[in-house]
């Protein structure tokens, strides 16, 4: 049995270009295998994650002109079905500080409630509420590079939400891709928020997306009381099966936009292999 390494594709959208930064891409041995079929449910009219809210940036080649689907298997059995299982796998997936890069640590607090989940009110303000009956688990990790050498922190969080159905997730992803455009300025903290907000999402074999059946990026301005501001705050959301997983960056002085994505990169592949592995069917 062998595991495929995902590639995974970031645009940068903060700029208004698709700007791929691309790791990972061949066969590792041991694991499991990779990549998801595409298990949408068809036939009920519903938003899906696909499309672009704020901006058109040309696609980027793709990188594998000759891919049509996900190479995955799902094994029905493996999928939990019980917000203990679900807690499960959110731990075994959810990123650690290794994941992100050298010399990254944990920032406090370091783990949210996993029977809650974030939710964008009416007034654009960012609260934790008890998780809705369609979501079996929601895990969040923060995490830091350390200031040094006059540079500020790099912090990052890394989020996993196991869904009941399939058709949750896909709910969730559209849900979320539509929160930019009605909330371009978002309050995350008492001392932090986001402001001018661009977001876009992409299926499978879409502006750079070989990793799972969708994902969204938004980039923006990052404004902290003790970091201060602007800068750079970029985020990513993929879907994979019942699943789906986001990375958050944001930067600081002395750190480049490259600095926060490459962490975003590691934290992101990771969480998307950990997931085809717990999900596959046995070949």
């Amino acid at each position: 049995m062998y595991r495929r390494r995902v590639r995974l594709c970031v645009g940068v959208l903060a700029t208004g270009l698709l700007l791929a930064g691309c790791s990972g891409d061949g066969d590792d041995e041991g694991g499991g295998a990779a990549k998801p079929a595409d298990t949408r449910t068809s036939g009920s009219p519903r938003a899906t994650a696909s499309g672009d809210t704020r901006s058109s940036p040309s696609p980027s080649p793709s990188p594998s002109a000759g891919a049509t689907s996900l190479d995955f298997t799902p094994d029905p059995d493996r999928a939990p079905k019980t917000r203990a299982a679900a807690l499960r796998l959110a731990r075994t997936v959810v990123a650690a500080p290794a994941d992100w890069g050298p010399g990254f640590v944990r920032h406090s607090p370091y783990e949210s409630d996993p029977a809650s989940w974030p939710v964008l009110d009416q007034d654009c303000v960012w609260q934790r509420e008890p998780l809705p009956s369609t979501v079996l688990a929601n895990l969040a990790r923060n995490s830091e590079l350390p200031a040094e050498d006059g540079k500020g922190p790099i912090r990052v969080t890394a989020t996993v939400t196991v869904h009941r159905a399939v058709k949750d997730a896909d709910w969730e992803m559209a849900g979320t891709l539509e929160e930019a455009l009605r909330c371009p300025d978002q309050q995350l903290r008492q001392n932090e928020r986001i402001s001018g907000l661009l977001s876009q999402g992409a299926h499978f074999g879409l502006m750079g997306n070989f990793t799972s059946e969708d994902t969204l990026t938004e980039g923006g301005e990052y404004y902290s009381g003790e970091l201060g501001g602007p800068l750079y705050y970029y985020w990513i959301q993929s879907r994979l099966g019942q699943v789906t997983v986001a990375v958050v960056g944001r930067g600081s002085e002395g750190r480049s936009d490259e600095d926060v994505n490459s962490a975003l990169r590691q934290g992101a592949l990771q969480m998307l292999n950990r997931v085809e592995t717990e999900l596959e069917a046995a070949r």
